[in-house]
Protein backbone atom coordinates (compact mmCIF):
# COMPACT_ATOMS: atom_id res chain seq x y z
CA UNK A 1 0.00 0.00 0.00
CA UNK A 2 2.99 2.57 0.95
CA UNK A 3 4.55 1.55 -2.50
CA UNK A 4 1.01 2.23 -4.44
CA UNK A 5 0.80 5.92 -2.47
CA UNK A 6 4.64 6.60 -3.80
CA UNK A 7 3.84 5.81 -7.33
CA UNK A 8 0.82 7.68 -7.48
CA UNK A 9 2.48 10.75 -5.29
CA UNK A 10 5.71 10.65 -8.38
CA UNK A 11 2.96 9.94 -10.99
CA UNK A 12 1.10 13.34 -9.68
CA UNK A 13 4.38 15.48 -9.39
CA UNK A 14 5.42 14.44 -13.53
CA UNK A 15 2.44 14.78 -14.94
CA UNK A 16 2.06 18.68 -15.00
CA UNK A 17 5.43 18.92 -16.05
CA UNK A 18 5.12 16.89 -18.91
CA UNK A 19 1.94 19.00 -20.12
CA UNK A 20 3.81 22.90 -19.92
CA UNK A 21 5.52 22.10 -22.84
CA UNK A 22 2.63 20.50 -24.35
CA UNK A 23 0.20 23.19 -23.69
CA UNK A 24 2.90 25.77 -24.99
CA UNK A 25 3.45 23.64 -28.29
CA UNK A 26 0.06 24.54 -28.66
CA UNK A 27 -0.48 28.33 -28.72
CA UNK A 28 0.98 29.70 -32.47
CA UNK A 29 3.72 31.99 -32.51
CA UNK A 30 2.53 35.67 -32.82
CA UNK A 31 2.10 36.91 -36.41
CA UNK A 32 4.05 40.40 -36.71
CA UNK A 33 0.96 43.10 -36.69
CA UNK A 34 1.42 45.94 -38.70
CA UNK A 35 1.40 49.40 -37.27
CA UNK A 36 -1.25 51.85 -36.11
CA UNK A 37 -2.39 54.93 -37.93
CA UNK A 38 -0.05 56.55 -35.08
CA UNK A 39 3.18 54.62 -35.37
CA UNK A 40 2.86 55.29 -39.33
CA UNK A 41 2.63 58.92 -38.69
CA UNK A 42 5.62 58.61 -36.29
CA UNK A 43 7.37 56.59 -38.78
CA UNK A 44 6.92 58.84 -41.62
CA UNK A 45 7.45 62.35 -39.86
CA UNK A 46 10.85 63.50 -40.52
CA UNK A 47 12.60 63.89 -36.87
CA UNK A 48 15.55 66.15 -39.31
CA UNK A 49 16.16 67.32 -42.44
CA UNK A 50 14.34 64.62 -44.88
CA UNK A 51 17.99 64.89 -47.23
CA UNK A 52 20.34 65.41 -44.70
CA UNK A 53 19.80 62.13 -42.71
CA UNK A 54 19.39 61.23 -38.77
CA UNK A 55 15.72 59.68 -39.11
CA UNK A 56 14.30 56.72 -38.02
CA UNK A 57 11.09 55.07 -39.55
CA UNK A 58 9.65 51.32 -39.22
CA UNK A 59 11.94 49.64 -41.36
CA UNK A 60 11.21 46.18 -41.73
CA UNK A 61 12.69 45.72 -45.00
CA UNK A 62 15.63 48.31 -46.83
CA UNK A 63 15.32 50.70 -49.55
CA UNK A 64 14.01 49.69 -52.36
CA UNK A 65 17.01 47.75 -54.35
CA UNK A 66 18.97 46.65 -51.47
CA UNK A 67 19.87 43.55 -49.85
CA UNK A 68 19.01 43.52 -46.59
CA UNK A 69 21.51 42.61 -43.58
CA UNK A 70 20.69 40.48 -40.60
CA UNK A 71 21.30 43.82 -38.49
CA UNK A 72 19.02 45.82 -40.78
CA UNK A 73 16.14 43.21 -40.13
CA UNK A 74 15.29 41.39 -37.02
CA UNK A 75 12.35 39.69 -36.22
CA UNK A 76 9.66 40.79 -33.90
CA UNK A 77 9.27 39.31 -30.30
CA UNK A 78 6.19 40.77 -29.14
CA UNK A 79 3.86 40.96 -32.39
CA UNK A 80 4.73 44.52 -32.48
CA UNK A 81 6.18 46.04 -35.36
CA UNK A 82 9.89 46.24 -35.25
CA UNK A 83 11.35 49.83 -35.13
CA UNK A 84 15.07 49.83 -36.00
CA UNK A 85 17.87 51.76 -37.97
CA UNK A 86 19.68 51.01 -41.18
CA UNK A 87 22.92 51.74 -42.30
CA UNK A 88 22.73 52.50 -45.76
CA UNK A 89 25.14 52.49 -48.78
CA UNK A 90 27.04 55.71 -49.64
CA UNK A 91 24.92 55.84 -53.04
CA UNK A 92 21.66 55.05 -51.45
CA UNK A 93 22.01 57.53 -48.17
CA UNK A 94 19.57 60.11 -49.93
CA UNK A 95 17.04 57.55 -49.88
CA UNK A 96 17.41 55.42 -46.60
CA UNK A 97 17.33 59.16 -45.17
CA UNK A 98 13.52 59.11 -46.21
CA UNK A 99 11.29 57.98 -43.05
CA UNK A 100 9.65 55.08 -44.73
CA UNK A 101 7.06 52.28 -43.32
CA UNK A 102 6.75 48.77 -44.69
CA UNK A 103 2.61 46.90 -44.67
CA UNK A 104 1.67 43.81 -45.38
CA UNK A 105 -1.13 44.77 -47.64
CA UNK A 106 -3.12 41.53 -48.84
CA UNK A 107 -4.39 40.98 -52.05
CA UNK A 108 -6.85 38.45 -54.10
CA UNK A 109 -3.98 35.65 -55.17
CA UNK A 110 -2.70 36.67 -58.76
CA UNK A 111 -4.91 40.05 -58.87
CA UNK A 112 -4.59 43.81 -57.33
CA UNK A 113 -8.14 43.36 -55.58
CA UNK A 114 -7.99 44.24 -52.39
CA UNK A 115 -9.15 41.77 -49.67
CA UNK A 116 -10.85 42.98 -46.23
CA UNK A 117 -8.06 42.50 -44.51
CA UNK A 118 -6.23 44.72 -46.62
CA UNK A 119 -8.39 47.81 -46.34
CA UNK A 120 -8.20 47.39 -42.60
CA UNK A 121 -4.80 47.90 -43.02
CA UNK A 122 -5.23 51.02 -45.46
CA UNK A 123 -7.67 52.52 -43.03
CA UNK A 124 -4.43 52.93 -41.15
CA UNK A 125 -2.64 54.08 -43.49
CA UNK A 126 -5.08 56.41 -44.51
CA UNK A 127 -5.48 58.21 -41.30
CA UNK A 128 -1.93 58.65 -41.39
CA UNK A 129 -1.55 60.56 -44.37
CA UNK A 130 -4.58 62.54 -44.07
CA UNK A 131 -3.45 63.42 -40.76
CA UNK A 132 -2.48 67.12 -39.77
CA UNK A 133 0.91 66.34 -39.41
CA UNK A 134 1.73 64.51 -42.31
CA UNK A 135 -0.34 66.74 -44.73
CA UNK A 136 2.24 68.58 -46.37
CA UNK A 137 4.22 66.21 -47.41
CA UNK A 138 4.40 63.85 -50.56
CA UNK A 139 4.45 59.51 -50.47
CA UNK A 140 5.72 57.49 -53.29
CA UNK A 141 3.64 54.15 -52.13
CA UNK A 142 6.08 50.86 -53.54
CA UNK A 143 4.22 47.64 -54.44
CA UNK A 144 6.46 44.58 -53.78
CA UNK A 145 5.82 40.95 -55.02
CA UNK A 146 7.41 37.67 -54.06
CA UNK A 147 9.96 35.70 -57.42
CA UNK A 148 6.60 33.62 -58.27
CA UNK A 149 6.03 34.20 -61.92
CA UNK A 150 8.15 36.05 -64.56
CA UNK A 151 9.68 38.98 -63.78
CA UNK A 152 7.74 41.11 -65.86
CA UNK A 153 4.22 39.55 -64.56
CA UNK A 154 5.44 40.88 -61.50
CA UNK A 155 6.39 44.45 -62.05
CA UNK A 156 2.95 44.66 -63.57
CA UNK A 157 1.16 43.18 -60.83
CA UNK A 158 3.04 45.12 -58.35
CA UNK A 159 1.93 48.79 -60.51
CA UNK A 160 -1.96 47.29 -60.68
CA UNK A 161 -1.54 46.68 -56.66
CA UNK A 162 0.25 50.04 -55.76
CA UNK A 163 -2.28 51.90 -57.91
CA UNK A 164 -5.22 50.03 -56.08
CA UNK A 165 -3.35 51.23 -52.71
CA UNK A 166 -3.03 54.50 -53.68
CA UNK A 167 -6.73 55.11 -55.04
CA UNK A 168 -8.45 53.48 -51.95
CA UNK A 169 -6.55 56.29 -50.13
CA UNK A 170 -7.60 59.04 -52.28
CA UNK A 171 -11.02 57.75 -52.48
CA UNK A 172 -11.80 57.09 -48.79
CA UNK A 173 -9.44 59.61 -47.02
CA UNK A 174 -9.68 62.48 -49.62
CA UNK A 175 -5.63 62.35 -50.16
CA UNK A 176 -4.76 64.44 -53.52
CA UNK A 177 -3.37 62.38 -55.96
CA UNK A 178 -0.61 65.25 -56.07
CA UNK A 179 0.56 63.66 -52.92
CA UNK A 180 0.69 60.01 -53.73
CA UNK A 181 2.96 58.32 -56.59
CA UNK A 182 2.36 54.29 -57.04
CA UNK A 183 5.56 52.56 -58.37
CA UNK A 184 5.35 48.53 -59.00
CA UNK A 185 8.62 47.47 -58.12
CA UNK A 186 8.18 43.92 -58.87
CA UNK A 187 10.58 41.39 -57.39
CA UNK A 188 13.35 44.40 -56.75
CA UNK A 189 14.30 44.85 -53.05
CA UNK A 190 12.91 41.17 -51.69
CA UNK A 191 12.54 41.63 -47.81
CA UNK A 192 13.99 37.93 -47.56
CA UNK A 193 15.90 36.64 -50.61
CA UNK A 194 14.82 33.63 -52.18
CA UNK A 195 15.28 32.00 -55.18
CA UNK A 196 12.63 32.31 -58.39
CA UNK A 197 9.42 30.55 -58.31
CA UNK A 198 9.65 31.02 -54.15
CA UNK A 199 6.33 31.81 -52.64
CA UNK A 200 7.58 34.13 -50.00
CA UNK A 201 4.14 36.33 -47.80
CA UNK A 202 6.62 38.60 -46.36
CA UNK A 203 8.18 39.66 -49.87
CA UNK A 204 4.05 40.55 -50.71
CA UNK A 205 4.16 44.60 -49.38
CA UNK A 206 3.70 47.65 -49.97
CA UNK A 207 6.51 50.17 -48.32
CA UNK A 208 5.50 53.93 -48.34
CA UNK A 209 8.12 56.47 -48.16
CA UNK A 210 8.10 60.15 -47.57
CA UNK A 211 9.16 62.26 -50.34
CA UNK A 212 9.28 65.64 -48.62
CA UNK A 213 7.33 68.92 -48.80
Amino acid sequence: MRDDWRRLTVRSFIAPIIMVPLVFAAVPAFAQSNPSADQIINSLKPTGNLTGGGTRGIRLAPPSGQTASPQQVMPAATGAPHIATTRPAPAAAAESAAPSVNLTVDFANGSATLTPKAMATLDQLGRALSSSELASYRFRVEGHTDTVGSQAYNRALSQQRANAVVSYIESKYGVPASRLQAVGMGEKGLLVPTPPQTPEPRNRRVEVINLGA
